[in-house]
């Protein structure tokens, strides 16, 4: 009976919904599930809290609405009922409690590996974000790119995070939570993708006019065609260099880039003592946008030939193999 009414209330809010893609309900990793079923468990209760206020509400309004038969009638004084008090204080308390247990377990448990994956070495990936772009790390390939992240599939990723300016947050919602990053501080998401894939990450906290535009590509592969785009990156992708990473932290939108080497050896944001690239002067009257490129899909940009070849030869590079 409730699976039928759940389902009925679900088909009634789909015109609503009609323009949303509910990607929180499609979880593709064990962390992003948990959440999932959080939400689920969370949403029963509220359904229940409403079903009976609103019923409630009916049979008061109907009960002792004004009758003819009434007219002149001197309701009885009421002195509380304490049963019916006590009732209504412990019921709520019970919900808060029932909603408060799981979200706090599934609050600590996202904060470990996943169930499975707990003896596996995550590959670690250092996040930095800046206004307003995602720069994404690989210490151990000795890589960096912007605005896209590649993952093997069935791999535990330890992404630890940082800003090297404002503070922004980030959230691929298929595979994992969300997580502030903020500068000379780190914080850590475990992620595993179970299937390959394209998701969608994105910035959700305002920190000026082209927050709304800083999202990124997580791509999950199977672990042949990761270990072959690394490869590819290595022998193509144009070294990184200190001047090269300095232009980029400009408050500005850019495509996907692919670097061999990484900013870790010259500064890592998350060290209290690391310089802060805010460039306060370039925000001036809401002003420095900088150049937006936008894809048609995930391999091409929407440039013309002479853009991306002066893109490449004075922005650091192309996007290589995704």
């Amino acid at each position: 009976m409730m699976k039928r009414l759940f389902s009925l209330l679900v088909v009634g809010l789909l015109p609503l919904l009609a323009g949303c893609e509910m990607v929180v309900f499609q979880p593709q990793g064990p962390a992003a599930r948990s959440i999932t079923e959080l939400i689920n468990w969370s949403i029963w209760w509220m359904l229940l809290v409403v079903v009976v206020v609103f019923a409630l509400f009916a049979y008061i309004v109907w009960k002792y609405r004004d009758r003819p038969e009434r007219q002149g009638e001197e309701p009885p004084e009421e002195h509380g009922n304490v049963v019916l008090e006590i009732v209504w204080t412990v019921i709520p308390i019970l919900i808060v409690v029932a909603l408060t247990i799981p979200t706090v377990r599934t609050l600590y448990d996202l904060e470990k590996p996943p169930k499975g994956y707990e003896d596996q070495d995550p590959l670690v990936i250092h996040v930095t974000s800046a206004d307003w772009k995602w720069i994404f790390s690989y210490p151990e390939q000795n890589i960096e790119t912007v605005n896209y992240v590649n993952i093997p599939v069935n791999r535990l990723v330890l992404f630890k995070m940082t800003s090297a300016s404002t503070m922004q947050s980030f959230w691929v919602p298929a595979l994992a939570g969300q997580k502030y990053t903020m500068n000379k501080m780190e914080t850590e998401l475990y992620v595993v993708a179970e299937r390959p894939g394209s998701y969608e990450g994105r910035n959700t906290n305002f920190n000026g006019r082209g927050y709304a535009h800083m999202q990124f590509e997580v791509l999950a592969q199977t672990p042949k065609e990761f270990d072959k785009w690394v490869q590819e990156v290595k022998q193509t992708a144009p070294k990184l260099t200190k001047e090269k990473y300095e232009e980029l932290l400009l408050p500005t939108h850019l495509g996907r880039l692919t670097f061999v080497d990484t900013h870790l050896q010259w500064v890592n944001h998350a060290d209290p003592h690391s310089k802060t690239y805010t460039n306060p002067e370039l925000y001036r009257g809401h002003g420095y946008q900088g150049k937006i490129f936008d894809e048609n899909d995930r391999h091409t940009s929407n440039v013309t030939d002479d853009e991306q070849q002066a893109s490449e030869s004075h922005s650091g590079g192309e996007h290589h193999g995704h």
